[in-house]
Order: structure tokens, then C-alpha cells, then sequence
């Protein structure tokens, strides 16, 4: 697999000059925020920001421009919009002491409702825009985990038409803990398996094809795997794995 993906081409391209950056230069780069020196932004700060789309939401195939359109704006951004609300308020909450905790506690859940809601929203858009097939070394690690791409996307469609009516996510996340590649059934954006790092995200909630298919959830799913972005998820994947080592390293068997 290549960390190096179209997508990314451009960022790259504007490297060109870097050989010509003197050392006092190159020096002070390395000094800057890496997963060894990290920097953290304070807990509380409403800053969060939407995430363009990676794709032009005119060219995918069975999923219309009005509907992926309406699933950013409003859903998306709005749970942006909505954490970065619940932090101000809980940030407010900080130094005084007369808001009981059960009232305090229910900000939290908010908190992480829409944190989930955010991070999944990313990796859904991001894994969207593609119509190329799945490179050998994703198709492998597939095959490995579930027997054969086959059955891997038999039961991925299969959790996906459960939750069509209702609400929820499906995800392939590769598990730290357990070193396995497993597809994950998740109700609400409140909760996730433990350790894991999404790899691929349905969403399943009504509103991310009832414009297109109305209740006919599976016309959507199979419309969602004509657009798979395997690039993002071979990537995606890769770096789970790289992960994997130091998270051992740490004690957290």
C-alpha cells in the first residue's frame, strides 16, 4: 500500500522547492508538532471546522448532488456547529459550582454525541468519491480477515441492510488492542468498539439517502460501494497498522 494518493498530489507538488530550504530552516521544522513532540489545544475551545468535500459531489454515481449536498450543510455542519456550542457551555461550567452534576453530565453526553458525529461524518465523506476497485494489498488483507473480499462485503451490506429504517453506522476498523480487521455495528454516534481505528464508514442514517431512495436502503448501500474511495481506505488502513506497534509498546495489551 502507498501513503501517496491522488488526493494528495497537489499538496506534495508545492514541495518542489524544499531542497532549497537552508538547514537553520530544516532545523526548525523538525521542532514543530509530530506524534513525538505533540501540541495540545486547550480541552474546552469551540474551534472545530467543517471539512470540505474531497469530491465533487456532481460525479458520483447513484448518489445525487442535492443529496450529498443537504448531508454536509445540514447534518454534517450542523453537529460542527453543535460541538463547538457544547464546548462553549461546558467551558462556562468550568469555574462555577451550582450546576448539579447530572445537568453537567448531560452536556458530557452531548459532547461525545456530537464528537462521535463529527469524526464519522469525516471519515464518511472522506471515504466517498471513487470509482477504481480495491488495490491487491487492501483485497488481501480483506481476504485474510474474512476469508475473501467477497464475504467481508457480504456481511458489511448485510449489518447495513439491519440498520436501514432506523439510524446507525457500519464500519471496517482495524482493532489496536486485538490486531483484527473487523466490520463493526454501531447504533448512534455515542458509541464505538474500543481501541479501534475506522478503516471504511457507511453512514446509515435515514437522512443519507431517504432523498434519493426513500426506505430502499439497499438501493443506497450499493450505490455507496459504487463510490468507495479505496485509495483513502488502502491508506487508511496502513497507518492503523503502523499504529499498532508502538500502542503495544505501551503496555496496552
Amino acid at each position: 500500500m502507498t501513503t501517496f494518493n491522488r488526493r494528495n498530489f497537489l499538496l506534495a507538488s508545492t514541495g518542489v522547492g524544499l531542497a532549497a530550504l537552508t538547514s537553520k530552516t530544516l532545523f526548525a521544522k523538525t521542532q514543530e508538532p509530530s506524534p513525538m513532540n505533540p501540541t495540545f489545544a486547550p480541552a474546552f475551545a469551540a474551534t472545530h471546522e467543517a471539512k470540505p468535500l474531497p469530491f465533487d459531489p456532481a460525479k458520483l454515481e447513484g448518489l445525487s448532488e442535492k443529496l450529498i449536498r443537504s448531508h454536509w450543510e445540514n447534518n454534517y455542519i450542523g453537529s460542527v456547529n453543535a460541538l463547538n456550542t457544547v464546548k462553549q457551555k461546558l467551558a462556562g461550567l468550568q469555574e462555577e459550582t451550582g450546576t448539579p452534576a447530572f445537568i453537567y453530565n448531560g452536556l458530557k453526553r452531548e459532547h461525545l454525541m456530537r464528537t462521535g458525529s463529527v469524526v464519522l461524518h469525516d471519515m464518511y465523506f472522506g471515504n466517498l468519491g471513487g470509482h477504481d476497485p480495491a488495490d491487491a494489498a487492501t483485497q488481501k488483507a480483506l481476504t485474510q480477515a474474512f476469508g475473501s473480499k467477497t464475504a467481508w462485503e457480504k456481511e458489511f451490506k448485510r449489518m447495513g441492510a439491519g440498520l436501514g429504517g432506523g439510524s446507525g453506522w457500519v464500519t471496517l476498523g482495524y482493532n489496536l488492542h486485538h490486531g483484527l480487521l473487523e466490520n463493526y455495528w454501531q447504533a448512534d454516534h455515542l458509541h464505538a468498539p474500543a481501541a479501534t481505528l475506522p478503516i471504511l464508514v457507511m453512514d446509515m442514517y435515514e437522512h443519507s439517502y431517504q432523498m434519493d431512495y426513500g426506505a430502499d436502503a439497499a438501493s443506497y448501500i450499493g450505490a455507496f460501494f459504487r463510490n468507495i474511495h479505496w485509495e483513502t481506505v488502502s491508506v487508511r488502513l496502513e497507518k492503523a497498522i503502523k499504529a499498532r506497534e508502538p500502542w503495544l509498546a505501551s503496555g496496552l495489551r
